[in-house]
Protein backbone atom coordinates (compact mmCIF):
# COMPACT_ATOMS: atom_id res chain seq x y z
CA UNK A 1 0.00 0.00 0.00
CA UNK A 2 2.83 2.40 0.89
CA UNK A 3 4.61 1.66 -2.39
CA UNK A 4 1.46 2.47 -4.36
CA UNK A 5 1.11 5.79 -2.51
CA UNK A 6 4.74 6.69 -3.23
CA UNK A 7 4.26 5.82 -6.92
CA UNK A 8 1.12 7.97 -7.00
CA UNK A 9 2.99 10.92 -5.47
CA UNK A 10 5.82 10.54 -8.01
CA UNK A 11 3.35 10.39 -10.88
CA UNK A 12 1.64 13.55 -9.61
CA UNK A 13 4.98 15.37 -9.47
CA UNK A 14 5.81 14.15 -12.97
CA UNK A 15 2.44 15.39 -14.22
CA UNK A 16 3.29 18.91 -12.97
CA UNK A 17 6.74 18.91 -14.58
CA UNK A 18 6.07 17.14 -17.89
CA UNK A 19 3.28 17.34 -20.48
CA UNK A 20 0.77 14.49 -20.48
CA UNK A 21 1.85 11.52 -22.58
CA UNK A 22 -0.55 9.20 -24.38
CA UNK A 23 -0.55 5.80 -22.67
CA UNK A 24 -1.44 4.06 -25.95
CA UNK A 25 0.83 5.56 -28.61
CA UNK A 26 3.32 7.64 -26.61
CA UNK A 27 2.25 10.88 -28.26
CA UNK A 28 1.35 14.10 -26.50
CA UNK A 29 -1.80 13.99 -24.41
CA UNK A 30 -4.34 16.77 -24.65
CA UNK A 31 -6.50 18.61 -22.14
CA UNK A 32 -4.78 17.01 -19.18
CA UNK A 33 -5.62 13.47 -20.41
CA UNK A 34 -2.98 10.76 -20.77
CA UNK A 35 -4.40 10.18 -24.25
CA UNK A 36 -3.86 11.94 -27.55
CA UNK A 37 -6.99 13.00 -29.50
CA UNK A 38 -6.60 10.20 -32.06
CA UNK A 39 -6.39 7.45 -29.42
CA UNK A 40 -9.28 8.99 -27.49
CA UNK A 41 -11.38 8.81 -30.65
CA UNK A 42 -10.44 5.12 -31.06
CA UNK A 43 -11.95 4.10 -27.72
CA UNK A 44 -15.09 2.00 -28.38
CA UNK A 45 -17.99 3.89 -26.81
CA UNK A 46 -20.89 1.60 -25.98
CA UNK A 47 -23.67 3.17 -28.04
CA UNK A 48 -27.10 1.45 -27.98
CA UNK A 49 -27.48 -1.12 -25.21
CA UNK A 50 -29.94 -2.99 -23.01
CA UNK A 51 -31.20 -0.52 -20.44
CA UNK A 52 -31.13 -3.14 -17.69
CA UNK A 53 -27.83 -5.00 -18.22
CA UNK A 54 -25.93 -2.68 -20.66
CA UNK A 55 -25.46 -5.45 -23.24
CA UNK A 56 -24.74 -3.81 -26.63
CA UNK A 57 -27.77 -4.00 -28.92
CA UNK A 58 -28.66 -2.76 -32.42
CA UNK A 59 -31.14 -0.38 -30.76
CA UNK A 60 -31.77 0.61 -27.16
CA UNK A 61 -34.30 -1.52 -25.26
CA UNK A 62 -34.31 -4.77 -23.29
CA UNK A 63 -32.27 -7.79 -24.33
CA UNK A 64 -33.96 -11.20 -24.50
CA UNK A 65 -32.35 -12.43 -21.28
CA UNK A 66 -33.57 -9.43 -19.26
CA UNK A 67 -37.07 -9.79 -20.73
CA UNK A 68 -37.20 -13.40 -19.54
CA UNK A 69 -35.54 -12.92 -16.15
CA UNK A 70 -35.11 -9.43 -14.63
CA UNK A 71 -31.86 -8.79 -12.79
CA UNK A 72 -31.57 -7.87 -9.07
CA UNK A 73 -30.47 -4.38 -10.13
CA UNK A 74 -32.77 -1.77 -11.61
CA UNK A 75 -30.60 -0.68 -14.54
CA UNK A 76 -27.03 -0.70 -15.81
CA UNK A 77 -24.89 1.56 -17.96
CA UNK A 78 -21.46 0.94 -19.47
CA UNK A 79 -19.06 3.49 -20.87
CA UNK A 80 -17.25 1.29 -23.40
CA UNK A 81 -17.16 -2.03 -25.20
CA UNK A 82 -14.49 -4.30 -23.73
CA UNK A 83 -12.35 -4.47 -26.85
CA UNK A 84 -9.21 -2.96 -28.37
CA UNK A 85 -7.75 -0.58 -27.31
CA UNK A 86 -9.87 -0.11 -24.14
CA UNK A 87 -9.19 -3.68 -22.95
CA UNK A 88 -5.43 -3.04 -22.77
CA UNK A 89 -6.03 -0.07 -20.44
CA UNK A 90 -8.20 -2.13 -18.09
CA UNK A 91 -5.67 -4.97 -18.08
CA UNK A 92 -2.86 -2.52 -17.41
CA UNK A 93 -4.71 -1.27 -14.37
CA UNK A 94 -5.68 -4.65 -12.94
CA UNK A 95 -2.71 -6.83 -13.80
CA UNK A 96 0.22 -4.42 -14.23
CA UNK A 97 -0.97 -2.28 -11.30
CA UNK A 98 -0.60 0.97 -13.25
CA UNK A 99 -2.61 3.19 -10.88
CA UNK A 100 -2.50 6.21 -13.22
CA UNK A 101 -4.81 4.25 -15.53
CA UNK A 102 -7.44 4.23 -12.79
CA UNK A 103 -7.60 8.02 -12.86
CA UNK A 104 -7.69 8.03 -16.66
CA UNK A 105 -10.38 5.34 -16.95
CA UNK A 106 -12.41 6.82 -14.12
CA UNK A 107 -12.42 10.21 -15.80
CA UNK A 108 -13.33 8.71 -19.18
CA UNK A 109 -16.07 6.67 -17.55
CA UNK A 110 -17.55 9.77 -15.94
CA UNK A 111 -17.41 11.63 -19.25
CA UNK A 112 -19.07 8.82 -21.23
CA UNK A 113 -21.79 8.05 -18.68
CA UNK A 114 -22.68 11.71 -18.23
CA UNK A 115 -23.09 11.94 -22.01
CA UNK A 116 -25.56 9.04 -21.86
CA UNK A 117 -27.75 10.56 -19.15
CA UNK A 118 -30.53 12.85 -20.31
CA UNK A 119 -30.37 14.25 -16.76
CA UNK A 120 -28.00 13.23 -13.93
CA UNK A 121 -29.63 10.27 -12.18
CA UNK A 122 -30.79 10.77 -8.61
CA UNK A 123 -28.57 8.61 -6.39
CA UNK A 124 -27.99 8.78 -2.67
CA UNK A 125 -24.66 6.98 -2.61
CA UNK A 126 -22.06 5.45 -4.92
CA UNK A 127 -20.62 2.12 -3.74
CA UNK A 128 -17.70 0.36 -5.49
CA UNK A 129 -17.77 -3.44 -5.63
CA UNK A 130 -15.56 -4.51 -2.69
CA UNK A 131 -12.40 -6.58 -2.99
CA UNK A 132 -11.60 -9.30 -0.48
CA UNK A 133 -8.86 -8.11 1.94
CA UNK A 134 -6.43 -10.73 0.61
CA UNK A 135 -6.90 -9.53 -2.98
CA UNK A 136 -6.67 -5.91 -1.85
CA UNK A 137 -3.31 -6.59 -0.18
CA UNK A 138 -2.08 -8.34 -3.31
CA UNK A 139 -3.17 -5.62 -5.75
CA UNK A 140 -2.64 -2.63 -3.45
CA UNK A 141 -5.84 -0.85 -4.49
CA UNK A 142 -9.45 -1.53 -5.42
CA UNK A 143 -9.87 -0.62 -9.09
CA UNK A 144 -13.64 -0.21 -8.66
CA UNK A 145 -13.05 2.39 -5.93
CA UNK A 146 -10.56 4.31 -8.06
CA UNK A 147 -13.03 4.36 -10.96
CA UNK A 148 -15.81 5.54 -8.62
CA UNK A 149 -13.95 8.61 -7.35
CA UNK A 150 -14.34 10.77 -10.52
CA UNK A 151 -18.00 9.75 -10.83
CA UNK A 152 -18.70 10.81 -7.26
CA UNK A 153 -16.94 14.15 -7.78
CA UNK A 154 -18.61 14.97 -11.09
CA UNK A 155 -22.11 13.89 -10.02
CA UNK A 156 -21.74 15.37 -6.51
CA UNK A 157 -22.94 12.08 -4.97
CA UNK A 158 -21.38 10.72 -1.75
CA UNK A 159 -18.95 7.83 -2.20
CA UNK A 160 -19.03 5.07 0.43
CA UNK A 161 -16.44 2.28 0.17
CA UNK A 162 -17.00 1.06 3.73
CA UNK A 163 -20.68 0.18 3.79
CA UNK A 164 -20.09 -3.29 2.35
CA UNK A 165 -17.35 -5.89 2.31
CA UNK A 166 -16.35 -9.03 0.49
CA UNK A 167 -16.34 -11.86 3.02
CA UNK A 168 -15.28 -14.75 0.79
CA UNK A 169 -12.03 -15.00 -1.17
CA UNK A 170 -13.57 -16.28 -4.39
CA UNK A 171 -11.73 -17.53 -7.45
CA UNK A 172 -11.38 -14.88 -10.19
CA UNK A 173 -14.59 -14.86 -12.20
CA UNK A 174 -12.63 -14.47 -15.45
CA UNK A 175 -11.04 -17.89 -14.87
CA UNK A 176 -14.37 -19.72 -14.64
CA UNK A 177 -16.95 -20.90 -17.20
CA UNK A 178 -20.16 -18.90 -17.22
CA UNK A 179 -22.16 -21.65 -15.49
CA UNK A 180 -19.82 -21.70 -12.50
CA UNK A 181 -19.65 -17.95 -11.94
CA UNK A 182 -22.99 -17.65 -10.11
CA UNK A 183 -22.05 -20.42 -7.68
CA UNK A 184 -18.56 -18.99 -7.17
CA UNK A 185 -19.82 -15.53 -6.12
CA UNK A 186 -22.82 -16.68 -4.03
CA UNK A 187 -22.72 -15.21 -0.52
CA UNK A 188 -19.50 -13.30 -1.19
CA UNK A 189 -20.70 -9.91 0.12
CA UNK A 190 -22.02 -8.44 3.35
CA UNK A 191 -23.47 -5.00 4.06
CA UNK A 192 -21.87 -3.41 7.11
CA UNK A 193 -23.63 -0.02 7.29
CA UNK A 194 -27.14 1.27 6.77
CA UNK A 195 -28.29 1.49 3.16
CA UNK A 196 -31.99 1.17 3.99
CA UNK A 197 -34.05 3.54 1.86
CA UNK A 198 -31.06 4.50 -0.31
CA UNK A 199 -30.79 4.65 -4.08
CA UNK A 200 -27.41 3.01 -4.66
CA UNK A 201 -25.13 3.20 -7.69
CA UNK A 202 -22.72 0.25 -7.79
CA UNK A 203 -19.46 0.79 -9.70
CA UNK A 204 -17.22 -1.91 -11.21
CA UNK A 205 -14.62 -2.13 -13.95
CA UNK A 206 -15.90 -4.82 -16.34
CA UNK A 207 -19.23 -6.62 -16.66
CA UNK A 208 -19.27 -9.99 -18.43
CA UNK A 209 -22.06 -12.30 -17.31
CA UNK A 210 -23.17 -9.88 -14.59
CA UNK A 211 -23.07 -12.47 -11.79
CA UNK A 212 -20.79 -10.37 -9.55
CA UNK A 213 -22.85 -7.19 -9.72
CA UNK A 214 -26.07 -9.24 -9.48
CA UNK A 215 -24.94 -10.87 -6.24
CA UNK A 216 -23.78 -7.54 -4.83
CA UNK A 217 -27.01 -5.82 -5.87
CA UNK A 218 -29.10 -8.59 -4.30
CA UNK A 219 -27.13 -8.20 -1.06
CA UNK A 220 -27.77 -4.45 -1.03
CA UNK A 221 -31.47 -4.92 -1.75
CA UNK A 222 -31.81 -7.41 1.12
CA UNK A 223 -30.22 -4.76 3.36
CA UNK A 224 -32.96 -2.31 2.40
CA UNK A 225 -31.66 -0.38 -0.63
CA UNK A 226 -34.71 0.81 -2.57
CA UNK A 227 -32.91 0.61 -5.92
CA UNK A 228 -29.52 -0.45 -7.26
CA UNK A 229 -28.09 0.85 -10.53
CA UNK A 230 -24.86 -0.56 -11.96
CA UNK A 231 -22.24 1.58 -13.70
CA UNK A 232 -19.27 -0.16 -15.31
CA UNK A 233 -16.32 1.03 -17.35
CA UNK A 234 -16.67 -1.72 -19.96
CA UNK A 235 -19.19 -4.35 -21.06
CA UNK A 236 -18.20 -7.65 -22.63
CA UNK A 237 -20.39 -8.77 -25.53
CA UNK A 238 -20.93 -12.50 -26.08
Amino acid sequence: MLLNRVNSWLQNIQAWLLPAQCVLCGGVGQGGWDLCPACRADLPSIGAACRQCALPLPAAGLCGRCQRRPRPFTAAAAAFHYRTPLDSLVQGLKFRKDIRLARLLGGLMAQELLAQFVAPPGMDVIVPVPLHPARLRERGFNQALELARPLARQLCVPLDSRCAERVRATAPQSALPAKQRRRNIKGAFRVTAAVKGCRVAVVDDVMTTGHTVSEFAATLRRAGAVSVTVWVCARVAP
